[in-house]
């Protein structure tokens, strides 16, 4: 959890200073969904995301150095630099990817779920949505398809209070969004998303079920994002009293406190630890910055398994470099 306020702290202020391109999406606030979610998983099980990836790719064991360089665009990143904040993925560690489609989470999960089954693979696949997504046709198709062959897959819905700037009341006629699933016949629990061992302790229990063949569940994890929808939200929806009342309860302190009482942490040692993340997050931001940017050329790779003749001839001709043909659109 640490790690992902330090990132994500760090990636605020670097895009503010104009050296992140594109839009950036921070979790700061909701660091107890993704990390208590993916503390509960095996390495091997995957998970689809959302818009505000970050906080999923930290939990799920993915680098801060290589993020960084996907947010900066570099060639070293996770997607060699083409995805950017929205869009990165790993899917040999099982991250299926962040992508910026509202609800696009749940089909993901869905259909790795299904490819478990058919395989009958010892796995699960969580599909991350925001409170707002529970209104997307195509997830109520994940989940109906997900609930009628009691595929391993979890659904977590990060309700954060605000689908963008509409409060979640304003969206659903509903207190808790878990109760959406009885519609599918399936178990829905409503936790604590600011405390890590509640949100841990949902999902493995999801997890059992789902292996055992019993087919999904969804987990609605109340939560809340400390910052914007995007940076650069001027927040007219909301009163900073409103921010500072959810901060009391903040994940990471919490947490941290419950440790110091129980002796299993000091306050030296975890200053010692937060110390040490920064550093590490430090160093990531200046492998960014110093790494190299795709060449141009790159553009019209990983686009296809077999590069069609007729692509390596567009690209020749796209060159503006002098090269063969190069700027001759006809």
């Amino acid at each position: 959890m640490v790690t992902i306020r330090a990132f994500d702290e760090e990636a605020g202020d670097r895009f503010a200073d104009g050296e992140i391109p594109g839009f950036v999406h921070l979790y700061i606030g909701e660091e107890a969904v993704g990390v208590g979610t993916c503390a509960s998983l095996d390495s091997d099980d995957y998970i689809a995301s959302t818009h505000r990836g970050h906080g999923h790719c930290i939990a799920k064991g993915l680098d801060p150095k290589y993020m960084m360089a996907e947010l900066y665009g570099k060639a070293e990143g996770y997607c060699n630099g083409k995805g950017g904040s929205m869009h990165i993925a790993d899917v040999d560690a099982g991250m299926l990817g962040a992508n910026g489609i509202v609800g696009a989470g749940p089909p993901m999960a869905t259909g790795a779920a299904l490819s478990i089954d058919y395989q009958d693979r010892d796995q699960v696949a969580v599909g991350f949505l925001g409170d707002g997504a529970v209104a997307q046709g195509q997830v109520h198709e994940a989940i109906n398809l997900a609930s009628t062959w009691d595929l391993p897959a979890i659904f977590v819905v990060e309700n954060n209070h605000y689908g963008e700037g509409t409060p979640v009341e304003k969206q659903h006629n509903l207190d808790n969004l878990s109760d959406t699933a009885q519609a599918y016949d399936i178990p829905g629990v409503t936790v604590d998303g600011m405390d890590i061992t509640a949100v841990a302790e949902a999902v493995a229990e999801a997890r059992e079920r789902a292996r055992a063949g019993d087919g999904p569940t969804m987990v609605e994890a109340q939560t809340y994002r400390y910052r914007g929808h995007y940076e650069g939200d001027e927040e007219p929806y909301r009163e900073d009293e409103e921010i500072e009342r959810w901060k009391d309860q903040d994940p990471i302190e919490s947490f941290k406190d419950r440790l110091i009482e129980r002796g299993e942490l000091t306050q030296e040692e975890f200053d010692d630890l937060r110390s040490e993340i920064e550093a590490s997050i430090d160093d990531a931001v200046e492998y960014a910055q110093e790494t190299d940017a795709p060449e141009a050329s790159a553009a019209y790779e990983d686009m296809f398994v077999d590069q069609p003749p007729e692509l390596e001839r567009f690209a020749n001709v796209a060159r503006t470099d002098g090269g063969e043909n190069g700027g001759d659109h006809r």
